[in-house]
């Protein structure tokens, strides 16, 4: 998986923002707010392809979390970014 090319985050205050540019902004008309960790993921999609499980060992290597917890977390900003069309 990994983070179509025309969307970009910004920290805005204490939170993440993602929004679409180019192409995609004709589709989705809004933003996703992220937390740390949330961008922490969108960050390592937005270089590569990764698998979930990746995702969730690169959680693990940089928070201190149960697998259980970071594959909960991962899993649920999945759903996001799926539910927004925003992975490729």
């Amino acid at each position: 998986m990994r983070i179509k090319s025309d969307f970009t985050i910004q920290k805005v205050g204490g939170a993440y923002v993602a929004v679409p540019v180019g192409e995609s902004s004709r589709h989705f008309h809004g933003m996703v707010r992220l937390n740390e960790s949330g961008a922490f993921v969108w960050g390592l999609m937005a270089e590569k392809d990764c698998s979930e499980e990746e995702l969730v060992d690169a959680i693990l290597a940089r928070y201190e979390v149960e697998r259980e917890v970071a594959a909960a977390d991962v899993s649920r900003v999945l759903a996001v970014l799926r539910e927004h069309q925003i992975l490729v």
